[in-house]
């Protein structure tokens, strides 16, 4: 293949723009926000399921709490009427009487039993409720930590972009006035070694591979008309010869 020595120099200023994207997309996925904003988000998770644990044992408390003072209420009402009973003078039997006291200290012990039961569920209540309080903060303070990380990665990406679509526009000016074959192979070349299609030859090295070229080789290049598309022998990728190039 033969091109005009200045459209293989432009290959050279084709390949620093690409290498210059590929470096851009490697920082878009390198940012470190990403893995920010992923640690925060696993947290995030953890402590939104710790909080419905929470906000659910908070609400069944709730109702055993509302449950255990019904029963309170209840044996409050019958002890009452038990009362009344004995102090209106209507039981008049002795044996009716002993039974109904009976009942009454029963119901008392049975009002006191309740009583502790709601005292220790309402204990339980208020600690689920501190708890869902705690959890609350802490999903408020890792959610603000992720929103903060968010903007700060689109931040980042919007000053990537700007950078991107300008280089980009800068390649396609240049790449627009290489013959398409040169063309052509060269991003064939690319797609194969690394994202390097083109490199320059630099005293006997190509700096695609940074390997010394046989003297053999490099005197064929020496001797080769300008015009002409060489190789590395060592890598395959178009060597574009320079004032640098030694030859």
């Amino acid at each position: 293949m033969n091109a005009e020595p200045a459209d293989q120099i432009r290959l050279l200023d084709v390949q620093a723009l690409d290498v210059r994207l590929q470096q851009l997309a490697h920082k878009r996925r390198s940012l470190p926000e990403h893995a920010e904003i992923e640690s925060l988000t696993k947290d995030l998770t953890q402590l939104r399921d710790l909080l419905v644990a929470a906000q659910t044992e908070e609400s069944d408390t709730a109702r055993e709490q509302t449950k255990a003072e019904q029963d309170v209420d209840q044996v409050r009402q019958r002890a009452a009427r038990d009362q009344q009973r004995l102090d209106s003078g209507a039981v008049s039997s002795p044996k009716d009487l002993e039974n109904l006291q009976r009942e009454i200290a029963s119901l008392a012990k049975r009002q006191g039993d309740l009583e502790d039961v709601v005292l220790e569920v309402m204990e339980r209540r208020e600690s689920a409720q501190e708890r869902a309080a705690e959890l609350t903060e802490r999903v408020g303070s890792v959610q603000g930590r992720i929103d903060d990380a968010t903007a700060r990665r689109d931040a980042a990406f919007e000053t990537l972009d700007g950078e991107e679509s300008s280089v980009t526009k800068e390649r396609e000016v240049i790449a627009g006035v290489i013959p398409a074959d040169l063309l052509k192979l060269y991003e064939k070349l690319r797609a194969q070694q690394g994202g390097v299609g083109a490199a320059k030859l630099s005293q006997r090295t190509c700096q695609g591979c940074r390997q010394e070229l046989a003297i053999t080789d490099f005197n064929e290049i020496r001797s080769a008309p300008r015009d002409k598309v060489v190789r590395c022998e060592n890598c395959g990728r178009i060597l574009v010869r320079t004032s640098e190039s030694g030859l």
